[in-house]
């Protein structure tokens, strides 16, 4: 299959890689922009998908980012594979400072005083709501009963706030994604073609100058 690896990952060396991947960020980020440049599609589709990837990163819709990414470029009519590439800058580098000013922003925009809370703490947050919305499904089917009670300060503490800071920086974050990459990719494919016609036309020239050519 295409993109599989010849050897799996252990579950030990995947969690270090969403941590910090193999070979550095420095290289992810350098193997991801090369993907995007020479994506076979023009660069405003391939810079609409960057925009959607970004977009949907700085929301708190944590596990659907792919997801969400590949739905919006598919209906701004972007490179999805780009999409896909470009949720990347939600990492687990960029998500504590993305969270902080998403909340803090969001708690701006509501009018509230309160601050924004550590990442360490925003992140416990979330994963005790995941945790109570999992078993609050799972007292459908049990004789356990579910309580809701906390989701509640959860969503005007933390989700609100982050999900309407994170649509506004989102949103900034991805237009100055869209700007720079456009030009860029643009200009990259253009010098990518060029060397192809350069090259085919020193093959034609060495071709023609070879004995028993053109007779």
């Amino acid at each position: 299959m295409v993109f599989r690896r010849r050897t799996r990952l252990t579950l030990p060396e995947r969690l270090q890689a969403l941590v910090y991947p193999k070979g550095g960020w420095r290289r992810a980020a350098r193997y991801v922009w090369v993907r995007l440049t020479r994506l076979p599609d023009p660069p405003h589709r391939i810079a609409r998908g960057i925009w959607a990837g970004i977009f949907v990163s700085f929301t708190p819709l944590f596990g659907v980012h792919l997801g969400l990414g590949a739905v919006l470029a598919f209906v701004l009519r972007g490179n999805v594979l780009a999409a896909l590439l470009a949720t990347m800058v939600g990492n687990p580098l960029s998500f504590p400072v993305i969270a902080v000013l998403s909340i803090q922003l969001g708690h701006l925009l509501l009018g509230n005083a309160a601050s924004a809370p550590p990442a360490a703490h925003i992140l416990q947050a979330f994963a005790s709501a995941g945790a109570e919305v999992w078993n609050n499904l799972l007292a459908v089917f049990l004789p356990a009963k579910a309580d809701w009670g906390s989701l509640a300060s959860f969503y005007d503490g933390f989700f609100l706030p982050y999900m309407l800071g994170g649509l506004i920086i989102g949103g900034l974050a991805a237009t100055a994604g869209y700007l720079v990459a456009l030009p860029l990719i643009g200009a990259y494919q253009a010098l990518r073609l060029r060397r192809r016609q350069e090259r085919s036309a020193h093959l034609r020239h060495t071709a023609s100058k070879s004995p028993g050519i053109g007779r």
